[in-house]
């Protein structure tokens, strides 16, 4: 295998390539040397420092790690960042970053940070190339032309809320579903609700007192099912390609404790179009509710999980007055109802593909003949994750990544396995 330099940055964020030290991957609580072989940085991927964390290289002689406390470049010693990587849609990282926390240091900010280094022609990570679909292309988003196209929203309806919050979501968080609402194209965002039955310790839109800054703030007040309506019906009339709408957003709570205000918008939305999906991002709490929304027109929904096992489950998600047999019952429920079936899974190297764990999902995903598997990397502090899951969940040593999505192939060949919602054209139709 080619010599993967490690990589590490100084006080002020610049990175640097260490001369002789090889970087080291981490797996849960274990660091690593290299194993597998990684792929360029993709185009849209960044290098990022992890401030108060010190890196970990190996010794190419030795082969033992050997922890970075001190760093001299241009005759000036400091205490050096580890350094990791942040990935585009359509990637999912194999490996964490090799880092120790030094004391006092921060908790990081809520990125997926994935395992990276220096090869021979530039950077590299750890990842896999799981959906190649163009239409997330990065290039596609954030163009000259995306303030005009919020203005017009806008104005063609004034005092929406919805429209409001997905232009701060759009100009100030850069999220690509929110940004396909003002592009009128493939899959849209429909912020819904701004309460949660959940505590997730990764909540990227809500965090206590001490944890880190959360990426997104959540609307004022939950809108009308009258101003959901009025946009998704422009948008499935208006957009072309993949068109959906999806309630249920990084930027709110559960969309599902507002089930009988979208129940309501669902049946505005097709009273005035057949075009089109309406899915459901949510937690899969709330079965009854759930239910209502089929009852109104809803044809697909995506279920986060980070495990299938129910004490992994909860040290994670802290639910309210639910649990993951309320989960699994809703997942029961959508196959019976003959909706599209998909799984968020956060993914997080050294837990969800223990072989316990690894288990665990196979046997749900084939009882409920899930129809897709989305990949997607766990945005949260390492060490925060790491230590909600130590013993707890279903052990075994893990298998890699890259081996749970060859075996989620391997025995459940019908599922889909990617990063992004499929449109109606683009599902499999089950047998």
């Amino acid at each position: 295998m080619p010599a993967y330099k490690l990589l590490l940055a100084d006080p002020k964020g610049r990175v640097i390539e260490h001369p002789w030290l090889l970087a080291s991957l981490r797996s849960d609580e274990a660091v690593l040397p290299p194993r597998e072989r990684p792929i360029p940085l993709p185009d849209g991927g960044k290098l990022a420092h992890l401030p108060g964390r010190l890196p970990v290289g190996f010794d190419p002689t030795t082969k033992q790690p050997v922890l970075v406390e001190r760093f001299e470049l241009d005759g000036k010693r400091f205490v050096p960042h580890a350094v990791g990587a942040t990935l585009p849609p359509g990637f999912t990282r194999t490996y964490l970053p090799g880092e120790v926390a030094r004391e006092g240091g921060p908790v990081l900010p809520q990125w997926a940070y994935t395992a990276a280094a220096w090869g021979d022609a530039g950077p590299v990570v750890w990842a896999l190339h799981t959906d190649r679909r163009k239409h997330w292309t990065p290039a596609r988003f954030s163009t000259p032309e995306v303030k005009r196209l919020v203005a017009e929203h806008l104005a063609r309806l004034p005092g929406n809320r919805v429209v409001s919050q997905l232009k701060t979501c759009a100009l100030v968080y850069r999220c690509f579903t929110s940004q396909n609402i003002f592009y009128s194209r493939d899959e849209g965002a429909l912020p819904a609700s701004v309460m949660c039955n959940a505590a997730c310790v990764g909540c990227i839109s809500d965090q206590p007192e001490g944890g880190p800054p959360a990426s997104h703030e959540r609307m004022a007040d939950g809108p009308s099912a009258n101003e959901l309506a009025d946009v998704a019906s422009w948008h499935l009339e208006h957009a072309p390609g993949r068109t959906m709408v999806s309630f249920g957003q990084g930027c709110e709570g559960e969309p599902l404790t507002r089930w009988r205000f979208i129940a309501e918008a669902i049946g505005l939305i097709r009273a005035r179009t057949s075009k089109g999906s309406i899915n459901i991002n949510t937690n899969g709490s709330l079965t009854k509710g759930l239910d209502a929304l089929f009852d109104a027109g809803l044809d697909a929904v995506r279920v986060s999980l980070n495990s299938a096992v129910k004490e992994l489950y909860e040290a994670y998600y802290q639910p309210r007055q639910y649990g993951w047999e309320d989960v699994e019952a809703s997942i029961a429920l959508a196959r019976r109802r003959g909706a599209y079936v998909a799984l968020n899974l956060l993914l997080f190297p050294g837990v969800t593909d223990r072989q316990g764990e690894a288990d665990a999902l196979v046997r749900l995903i084939k009882k409920y003949r899930v129809d897709q598997v989305q990949t997607r990397p766990l945005a949260i502090d390492p060490l925060q994750y790491i230590a909600v899951a130590r013993g707890r969940g279903a052990g075994g040593a893990p298998i890699g990544i890259s081996n749970l999505v060859r075996r989620f192939k391997a025995e459940a060949p019908w599922v889909t396995v990617g990063n992004f919602a499929r449109g109606l054209g683009e599902r499999r139709r089950r047998k």
